[in-house]
């Protein structure tokens, strides 16, 4: 996919830690009601799990990209087959306990769409720990460390930290989408960039954020205290903004029909990160992810955004400077 030029592009691979991967399953009913028996459509399965999408859709958008995350029994291979057949770097640490499954099913009468997500396997110590041990041994240069989705139990909330650390040990930047406990023992260091949505963010500061003053002054302080370099906080269908210490800008949410919200804030990520890697500024890196969230959107189930969809969009994301 071409670009326009930027920066100079960041040499190395964005690596997509993924430690609660899942296979989500879509389906469809005619309405969803209690106690009855619902018959469903017929099942798709895809990969989930944040970091997964977000390599998915640097692969599908032509950066350089691996993902890496554990995985166990039987849902597991199947993620790893899936993940091979797809045309996906990845690399499985293999654990105990199943890999788990979770469900999304859209009512057709309403469009309201129900998503049922299971809390993942525990993972023992050696096992969390050798998420880790893989990053800071990884045999190529890292130019984003990608740590995206819920932490499964057993592992330590400071998990995310600790990767912050050796991300930085590795010369690479860490780039985080996560959410409660684990997000903000995180941001007591310091991580390149932060993507809350409106929700998480009030989660993090206690704070009932009800206007864009609001939203964006609670955004600042992330970087006014050292706990981000770049805030992207996504607002659904009020558009996004995007902050560093050089500006802040903000874009309006494109005018989409929607099929599915699974997975757009994934592509949205996605998009950000590749667009980084080829050396796009902030700004413009901004209007790819606007553009790939949007896109997403269109992609029924737990799809994700496609590059066709996301070239055709950019060209009519408006990021301004606020």
């Amino acid at each position: 996919m071409e670009h326009n030029a930027g920066m100079t592009p960041l040499s190395g691979t964005v690596l997509c830690l993924t430690m609660n991967p899942s296979v989500d399953v879509s389906t469809h009913t005619e309405r969803v009601v209690p106690a009855d028996k619902l018959r469903c459509g017929p099942a798709g399965r895809d990969a989930g799990g944040g970091g997964l999408n977000v390599a998915s859709v640097v692969h599908r958008l032509g950066g350089r990209t691996r993902a890496l995350y554990p995985a166990g029994g039987p849902a597991g291979q199947w993620l790893t087959q899936h993940l091979a057949e797809a045309g996906l770097p990845a690399l499985a640490l293999p654990i105990a306990q199943d890999t788990r499954e979770n469900f999304t099913v859209q009512a057709l009468d309403s469009g309201a769409e129900y998503r049922f997500v299971l809390p993942g396997p525990t993972l023992g110590a050696d096992e969390w720990q050798a998420g880790l041990d893989a990053v800071g041994s990884w045999p190529d240069a890292l130019a984003l460390v990608v740590a995206s989705g819920s932490l499964p139990p057993g592992v330590p909330a400071d998990f995310y930290a600790r990767l912050a650390s050796v991300a930085r040990q590795r010369g690479a930047r860490l780039v985080l989408d996560s959410s409660g406990a684990a997000l903000a023992e995180a941001l007591r260091g310091c991580v390149f960039l932060v993507k809350p949505n409106l929700r998480e963010l009030r989660e993090l500061t206690g704070l009932p954020l009800t206007t864009a003053t609001e939203w964006r002054a609670a955004a600042q302080a992330l970087i006014d205290h050292g706990q981000a370099e770049v805030v992207a906080l996504t607002l659904g269908e009020r558009g996004a903004l995007l902050l560093s210490r050089e500006g802040a800008w903000q874009a309006e949410a494109l005018p989409i029909e929607v099929a599915s919200s699974v997975g757009a804030g994934d592509s949205f990520v996605g998009a950000l990160v590749w667009a980084l890697q080829q050396g796009q500024a902030l700004p413009a890196a901004f209007s790819w992810a606007m553009a790939a969230g949007s896109a997403a959107l269109l992609t029924p189930g737990t799809g994700l955004c496609l590059p066709q969809d996301v070239a055709r969009l950019q060209a009519l994301v408006q990021v301004q400077v606020v």
